[in-house]
């Protein structure tokens, strides 16, 4: 049994409770300051009892090794029957969650489902006659400079809370890898968000959630970020019926219309890039189409912010039904009929493969994009061990393998099968064909029957097409 490494701040006693001093000095323009802290007490005092400091512990990888952190989030209580709410970032491919509630009790949750996509997950802590929970807001409704409360657990303190205004109310998010949120835009504040806050409640002066503390801002003071408590309940709702979202998936990558042109009186949706050999790829659709209509109601993202809730409506359409799109192509326009397919899982499944030191992930659509791979045949090498038989063998992160032993691959379970024919057989010399950037090469693994555990599953020349 591997240890369990532990984030430092995990080491604080569970015990051990930080009840932020909520201070008014600064709002010492304010003629009704006793008023404004009167709420503050009020809303507080609605949402403490239904806070929840998070411990799970996930199966990670670190450079091609299957490894066990315990981790420290935040969550809430929405239901008096004990689901709870956090992020998927927090829980992760975790099982089991040890959950410590306000009272001081602690009690494992069971995860009832996740979604990477918007980064939300839902617990279920065990029955009993009744938990307190928090009531939800409008994210909706909420203005620039409403007044908030952030709560959670900061670096392990549960029960915090930090007082701050809203600085925006649709942060649109972007890092060099593309779009951080596919489906929302984020409410900005600088009500301190810091590591172990993610999962806790955005809070008004009503004592309502109105967003989900989800990231901040590396590098810079009191620039945090929550999911609008809005996206949040419907992705929370599905979770809850179906244990996951579903969505349907297209192929397109949209941009704003700002983008291309100055013109105002220009509708629609830019179409950047449709990914080969998706249901819009194989209608015709192509880059530099204009999105103008689905299903004969207009679609329009002037700005990047307007992006989300056009991403939202065709990810809403019905899998497998048949769905009419407008598009202007030039100074043309074409009616396309065209079925939506499954939106494919974030993220692939991972395993261990630690006779050899790696790691591998079957490929998903989202990770086509992020990692620029050229299509899903195959398995991603997501991590390889310092003096591994893989690594001394000439396998490196970032390879996708195409075949073993001459034989084609198109994911995990297909070459788990043969791989571990190769190690029941005590085979000494296994030939691999990778992909290795915008190449292919052959890998010849120089096996040894020493030192060989059991595969390990962790819960989350040629053309490189070669079939």
């Amino acid at each position: 049994m591997k240890d369990i490494k532990v984030f430092k701040t995990i080491y604080l006693p569970f015990s051990f409770v930080l009840l932020c001093i909520l201070s008014i000095s600064g709002c010492a323009t304010l003629s009704n300051g006793g008023v404004l802290q009167s709420e503050i007490l009020k809303a507080k005092a609605k949402v403490v009892p239904a806070l929840v400091h998070l411990n799970p512990v996930k199966p990670v990888y670190t450079l091609g090794k299957k490894e066990e952190v315990i981790v420290i989030g935040s969550g809430f209580i929405i239901s008096k029957d004990g689901y709870v709410v956090t992020n998927e970032h927090v829980v992760g491919e975790s099982k089991k969650v040890k959950c410590i509630l306000s009272d001081k009790r602690e009690i494992e949750a069971e995860v009832i489902g996740t979604d990477p996509f918007t980064d939300i997950a839902v617990l279920k802590l065990p029955p009993q006659e009744k938990y307190a929970f928090v009531s939800m807001g409008n994210s909706d409704v909420v203005q620039t400079g409403e007044i908030v409360l952030a709560m959670g657990s900061p670096h392990g303190l549960a029960r915090s809370v930090s007082m701050g205004i809203v600085s925006m109310t649709d942060r649109y998010l972007e890092d060099q890898r593309g779009v951080i949120s596919v489906f929302n835009n984020f409410i900005q504040t600088d009500a301190a968000i810091n590591q172990g806050n993610s999962g806790g409640p955005l809070v008004n002066l009503k004592g309502e959630v109105i967003g989900i503390n989800s990231r901040m801002l590396l590098g810079a003071e009191n620039v945090g970020f929550a999911i609008p408590i809005n996206i949040a309940r419907e992705v929370v709702e599905d979770i809850i019926k179906n244990k996951k979202v579903n969505r349907s998936w297209l192929g397109l990558n949209l941009q704003e219309m700002k983008a291309i042109t100055e013109d105002t009186n220009k509708h629609g949706v830019v179409v950047a890039d449709v990914e080969i050999d998706s249901p819009a790829y194989k209608v015709g659709i192509r880059s530099g189409d204009i999105l103008t209509e689905v299903n004969g109601e207009p679609v329009h993202a002037r700005f990047q912010e307007d992006l989300p809730l056009v991403r939202k409506k065709l990810a809403n359409l019905e899998v497998g039904k048949e769905v009419e799109l407008t598009i202007i192509r030039g100074d043309k326009e074409e009616k396309v009929k065209v079925v939506p397919d499954v939106y494919s899982p974030y993220k692939g499944q991972e395993i261990e493969f630690a006779e050899w030191g790696f790691t591998a992930s079957d490929i998903t659509n989202e990770m086509m994009k992020r990692l620029r791979i050229p299509n899903k045949n195959g398995i991603y090498i997501s991590g390889v061990q310092e003096g591994s038989v893989a690594k001394i063998s000439g396998l490196l992160a970032g390879d996708v393998i195409l075949e073993i032993e001459g034989k084609s691959v198109k994911n995990l379970e297909e070459f788990m099968n043969i791989y571990k024919q190769t190690i029941d057989n005590g085979q000494s010399r296994v030939l691999l064909f990778v992909q290795r950037g915008v190449v292919t090469r052959y890998v010849l693994i120089k096996n040894t029957s020493e030192n060989q555990p059991e595969i390990k599953m962790m819960d989350e020349g040629r053309s490189p097409s070669h079939e």
